[in-house]
């Protein structure tokens, strides 16, 4: 007889790896990521250099909020329309096209000869920035898998994006001392110019096969209904909500808004699917954004007045501050991925704004003669938490999105971004100074800015819970 011999044990299989980024995938994140790096910086760069740069091209103060409004207008209002546009007609050729045209403005704003011609270019510079944002995120979407590869592409821009505003405020400051104000316009275009080469024989091309009719009354009035409303708020940051120009834009606005809805619901290729916007993932995402973006603004905004108006801090010891705050930007950068593969995207946003929430109370702490410790301790960790939120909400909102609408996906996301980094301010800010007295005034913005926070962290917990 004979007997079976049970055959040896195959041997355990190793354990799957994640995927790692080939050189060529390194390649297309870094120029990518410096795109977008490049942007963020020209959002902070001038920021100091204001009053110098008025004085240079006889911008009187009224006038002189419009270097930053004119490059805020086309940025924000365009963002959905390009979002579309390289869907339809190719984002590799919307971003280059972008880009040359943020390079050639940024060289002219160098050169600006009058008032004038500086303004056009920041015009210029703003409309390049609609076009490279969004086809930049599309690209990167596109070109890394949804997962591991995905999470750690968009944590490497995430944490550029959040170092790109910190380091312009630094160099902003250093630049203009020792080089002038032009100097900051002419390392935009250095930087257009590094990239703009590496560009075309990197990035694959991507569009929707389909390539449906371009919505035009969709978008004419979202594009004119977000101009109207980012000119309100912007206009608002430094003259109030009383102002007849700011109440009409205001009005005007949502009720653009109101008939792009309209239109959006009837048109048979709509610029925005409704069925979209109406994801959990996508509406609550993009509400986990825009309070992040815009509450994180009026916590860096007051904390700045408080430190220099308050404690009496130079300009250079307040940019140190702030230095700490970006370098531990860059460590959550390297974190968030991580955190986000062992919780998921939404555990991680909702998680994320709670900490920002509560580390933006533990600055109530601060006092009138001490809290620079607390100020940096606290900050630096609620941007921390705010990276993380960045992070995560622009993976909920673009998981599970087909290709051939991520530029839709990613348009809202980046547009979440800007209405969010231009509403923050205007809509808190005023509170700081509104009684007269900055340390209370600081105090009043800090409370009101955790509460909304942490209600928003709730919101979003119960609205991305998952059905049975």
């Amino acid at each position: 007889m004979t007997t079976l011999t049970p055959s040896p044990a195959a041997p355990p299989r190793p354990a799957a790896t994640p995927p790692a980024l080939t050189g060529r995938s390194r390649l297309i994140l870094f120029v990518l990521c410096a795109a977008q790096f490049m942007v963020a910086l020209d959002f902070s760069v001038l920021n100091v250099a204001l009053p110098v740069l008025g004085a240079d091209l006889g911008l009187g103060r009224s006038a002189l909020t419009w270097a930053v409004t004119a490059f805020a207008l086309p940025a924000g209002g365009f963002l959905l329309l390009f979002g579309r546009i390289g869907d339809l007609y190719g984002r590799r050729r919307l971003f280059l096209g972008g880009l040359a045209l943020f390079g050639a403005a940024s060289l002219l704003a160098t050169l600006a000869w009058g008032p004038g011609a500086f303004l056009a270019a920041r015009a210029l510079q703003g409309l390049g920035a609609a076009a490279i944002v969004p086809a930049g995120m599309s690209l990167l979407t596109t070109t890394f898998p949804e997962g591991p590869l995905r999470d750690r592409a968009l944590g490497i821009s995430g944490t550029l994006l959040s170092l790109g505003f910190t380091v312009g405020m630094l160099l902003g400051g250093v630049m203009t001392d020792t080089l002038g104000w032009r100097s900051t316009m002419g390392l935009l275009a250095l930087f257009a110019a590094v990239v703009l080469p590496l560009a075309p024989g990197l990035l694959p091309e991507s569009r929707n096969p389909e390539r449906p009719r371009l919505d035009v009354p969709g978008a004419v009035t979202v594009t004119g209904g977000l101009l109207a409303l980012i000119y309100a708020l912007s206009t608002a940051a430094e003259r109030g909500f009383g102002g007849a120009d700011v109440l009409a834009a205001l009005v005007v606005g949502v009720l653009l808004l109101v008939a792009f809805g309209m239109v959006e619901s009837r048109h048979p290729a709509p610029l925005v699917s409704l069925p979209m916007l109406r994801r959990r993932t996508i509406a609550f995402g993009n509400l986990g954004g825009l309070v992040t973006f815009s509450m994180m603004s009026a916590v860096v905004f007051v904390l700045t007045l408080y430190l220099q108006e308050t404690l009496g801090l130079s300009a250079f010891a307040t940019g140190l501050v702030f230095g700490v705050q970006g370098a531990l930007s860059v460590l959550a950068g390297t974190l968030a991925p991580k955190v986000i593969g062992r919780l998921g995207a939404r555990r991680t946003l909702v998680a994320s704004l709670a900490g920002q929430g509560v580390l933006t109370a533990a600055l109530l702490g601060i006092g009138t003669g001490s809290g620079v410790v607390l100020a940096t301790v606290a900050v630096s960790l609620a941007s921390m938490c705010h990276l993380g939120a960045i992070i995560s909400y622009g993976l909920t909102v673009t998981s599970g999105v087909p290709d051939n609408e991520q530029g839709l996906a990613t348009g809202l996301v980046t547009t979440t971004q800007q209405v969010g980094l231009t509403i923050g301010i205007p809509l808190l800010g005023s509170l700081a100074t509104a009684g007269g007295e900055l340390y209370g005034g600081v105090r009043t913005v800090l409370a009101v800015d955790a509460a909304v926070v942490l209600a928003t962290a709730l919101l979003v917990a119960a609205g991305l819970r998952r059905r049975a």
